[in-house]
């Protein structure tokens, strides 16, 4: 996976993008080697809004583009939710193509349908 890290008013130092590289590994294990993740750190300049730091991911895959965008105090903690919200969904999207491949339906879908009635 390649992995494009930017940063809008905030200097994207070694330190910075070290940890966002080691946050996303375990994200690039599960994706195509040619999928391209961009990351976009930026801070709200505003005094009256508390959470102004801001990670913003955007992760191309074939066929789906998935984002995660996500606000904390500090650029790691936010870089931290975000790549976690990221892990989640390359996660669910793996299980929605491994069931529909395999022609069985999820757990959520067996507990969503309705009991049927006995003849």
């Amino acid at each position: 996976m390649r992995i494009e890290i930017r940063g809008r008013n905030v200097p994207v130092g070694d330190e910075l993008s070290r940890r966002v590289h080691r946050r996303l590994e375990k994200v690039s294990r599960q994706v195509s080697t040619l999928a391209v993740a961009e990351i976009e750190l930026h801070e709200e300049r505003n005094p009256s809004i508390r959470e102004s730091q801001v990670a913003e991911a955007t992760l191309y895959l074939k066929g789906v583009t998935l984002r995660a965008c996500e606000r904390a105090d500090n650029m790691v903690q936010a870089v931290n939710l975000m790549t976690e919200d990221l892990a989640r969904q390359v996660k669910r999207h793996r299980d929605k193509r491994r069931h529909r491949r395999d022609g069985t339906r999820t757990s959520d879908e067996v507990a969503a349908q309705p009991p049927q009635p006995a003849p």
